[in-house]
């Protein structure tokens, strides 16, 4: 697949590149699901409006029972159409649900499962521009395709906006209006924009909800007579909460507004965006395409306050219904009937996957979602078989976890150890109730089904072993001297205290604070590789017994995974022309207290595939996964010529007594 970029003729708001109304890029992608595309006429193109509201609940709507916050356009348009009581966002947060959006996959193909970090996050993530996305999909068939607001989809926030990696226009969208051009980070609603600096305000006291929803309807008039897909990215109700003052005050004077879960911020908020799809419905009427314009509402994930989420269990950042579980409403006069509900199971996923086909195509399995065309129209049901959720990281309290819904049952399994806890839906919404032992049949066919999908996503490198890494690279058990072995001083010129080899084991003594770094002569064979440490004994006294395994250039550059004795915890060292590297890292915390590699048989692992290194751990009894370190934005070891430089590695860092080691051991695959 290739990519082409071109400038329109079409470019308003000269010189605002990033913010405005820009140049567009087109796309060469390949139709997907298509075959030769055949024009159609105007009329037989229904145009898509789907409007995301950042970080909603799912019962934050009137339509859906809530009683303090007023949403009457949105209650209307459910009135007037179709409300979903099964819908998902396709993650818990937001960066990989928007991936989905625009792909039609399940996030964990398109290499975003995390929410994007801001530069210099080390690892460099944005959406691929060799992935087909809505531009490239519905493009070919005549489709104008437009984005209003947060993208989110790279962690390149410096140099020009249509040159960044995985930048809206590289993916082919004609027009994109106020999206970010610095990272977003707890938000900004009131003109001057922090994270949109070169953009001037229409207005004066200018509120960002309003500007989108500006730009949005100019968006509309201008391509009137053009089938358009409008992605209406609302930066709301993502906190910092800030709505406008007056709309503030009339929720906080409102009868429970100071008890939980109300929240007079966020209400205000809401009701701006509310608007925003009065003013939104209101243009599709009065230039009389309504009846032709799918316009569908919805969240990018579950609410982030748990009170507010009740009864479902959980919020954003959890595969629990509360954080994913999102309200959606979908509108379309004339086609879908009004004051209709459905308990059709149905994702971010689908979005795509139902314009083309209401564009004529036929989506296939080059997507994972499907199309909703049947459940819209009334016309039938759409049997989709089980739907899978991954979010491999840590957040707040959440560890590694994936989740399959298949009929009214769902399977939440932990990454790390395996345990997983069965839910009947219908019968208990709130996860409350784990069905794993009375119906255990029902718990291995969805576990069966969940570890098949993990499998066929290639989620995890292999652990290691003889079979899944045959060659072998490197084989120290320390029993003769250490002329194969450099020994670098962290930082240079620092103490190495006493190191030595005796009874199969290296040894390192101090009697100050030491770090050093061991490089081995050996170099990764490959970009797929799997580095083992035996530990052995720890200081009984100090503070810093902490060993280390990895790949080493010299003393001031490596990639190391460590853990901790005292504290029993483990994470990562990547450091970079002397500089530790820690912006972006995904939090370990979670893990504290939980790893201990003092028993026999214990060790610990770094196993490379590309530029994202996995941790594994032994505590006697098999292995068990830690965590990633994607770090292909700083240390890119998927590059065989910046690999060439690195050797095999292994550390100790205490400030008093003796650690030792029993062995190093390194295999590839292939």
């Amino acid at each position: 697949m290739s990519i082409t970029t071109a400038t329109t003729r079409r470019t308003v708001l000269r010189g605002m590149a990033a913010t405005g109304l820009v140049a567009a890029a087109g796309t060469t992608a390949a139709n997907a699901g298509t075959g030769p595309v055949r024009a159609r006429p105007r009329a037989d193109l229904p145009n898509v409006v789907f409007l995301s509201i950042d970080d909603l609940g799912w019962d934050e709507l009137g339509s859906y029972g809530n009683t303090f916050n007023e949403t009457p356009n949105i209650d209307r348009l459910a009135a007037e159409g179709l409300q979903f009581d099964n819908a998902y966002a396709a993650a818990p947060l937001c960066s990989p649900t928007r991936a989905a959006l625009v792909t039609g996959l399940y996030p964990v193909r398109t290499g975003i499962t995390d929410f994007l970090r801001q530069e210099p996050a080390a690892s460099n993530k944005y959406l691929s521009p060799g992935i087909p996305t809505v531009p490239g999909v519905l493009g070919p068939r005549g489709y104008v395709s437009g984005l209003v607001g947060k993208w989110h989809l790279t962690e390149t926030y410096s140099g020009a906006y249509d040159q960044r990696p995985g930048n809206p226009f590289a993916h082919g969208f004609d027009e994109v209006l106020v999206s970010e051009q610095q990272y977003i980070a707890d938000g900004d609603y009131f003109h001057p924009y922090f994270f949109m600096p070169e953009l001037p305000a229409r207005e004066p006291g200018e509120h960002l909800t309003d500007r989108l929803t500006t730009e949005a309807v100019e968006f509309i008039t201008r391509h009137r007579d053009d089938p358009f897909f409008l992605h209406l990215s609302n930066y709301a109700v993502h906190t910092t909460l800030h709505g406008k003052p007056e709309l503030v005050a009339k929720y906080a004077a409102k009868p429970g507004a100071d008890q939980a879960p109300n929240r007079p911020q966020l209400a205000a908020m809401l009701e701006c965006v509310d608007d925003q799809v009065g003013r939104i419905a209101a243009t599709l009427e009065e230039l009389g395409l309504a009846e032709n314009t799918l316009f569908l509402v919805t969240s990018d994930n579950g609410g982030p306050y748990r009170d507010a989420n009740r009864p479902l269990r959980g919020g954003k950042g959890e595969l629990y219904e509360g954080g994913i579980r999102v309200p959606l409403v979908a509108h379309w006069p004339g086609t879908v009937a009004a004051g209709r509900r459905t308990a059709q199971l149905t994702s971010t996923i689908d979005v795509l996957p139902t314009a083309l086909a209401l564009a004529g195509g036929r989506p296939g399995a080059e997507f994972d979602g499907v199309s909703l065309a049947p459940v819209l129209t009334d016309t039938g049901e759409v049997d989709r078989g089980p739907m899978f959720l991954v979010y491999p990281h840590f957040i707040g309290a959440t560890h590694p976890h994936a989740a399959v819904r298949h009929g009214q049952f769902k399977l939440v399994q932990y990454l790390r150890d395996g345990r997983s806890e069965l839910y009947h839906l219908v019968q208990d919404p709130g996860e409350t109730t784990d069905l794993s032992r009375p119906h255990p049949a029902k718990a291995r066919q969805l576990r069966a089904l969940l570890e098949a999908h993990i499998a066929e996503v290639d989620l995890f490198p292999p652990t290691p072993s003889e079979t899944a890494y045959p060659t072998l690279e490197l084989d120290e058990r320390f029993d003769a001297d250490l002329s194969h072995w450099t020994m670098l001083p962290v930082p240079t010129g620092g103490p190495v205290g006493t190191v030595g080899v005796a009874d199969g084991q290296l040894s390192v003594s101090a009697e100050e604070l030491t770090h050093v770094v061991l490089r081995s002569e050996v170099a990764p064979g490959s970009d797929e590789v799997a580095l083992v440490l035996d530990t052995g004994a720890f200081a009984e006294a100090g503070t810093q017994d902490t060993v280390f395994v990895g790949v080493a250039k010299d003393a001031d550059n490596y990639l190391l995974f460590r853990y901790h004795n005292g504290h029993k915890r483990v994470g990562f060292d990547l450091r970079s022309k002397g500089r530790l590297v820690t912006a972006g890292q995904e939090p370990h915390g979670n893990l504290d207290g939980t790893v201990d590699l003092t028993g026999p048989g214990a060790r610990y692992a770094f196993v490379l595939r590309g530029h994202v290194a996995t941790a594994y751990a032994d505590q006697g009894s098999g292995w068990e996964f830690l965590f990633t370190a994607d770090t292909g934005g700083v240390l890119d070891l998927g590059d065989p010529t910046v690999r060439a430089h690195y050797r095999y590695a292994t550390s100790v860092r205490l400030d008093d007594g003796t650690i030792t080691l029993d062995g190093v051991t390194a295999r590839r695959r292939g």
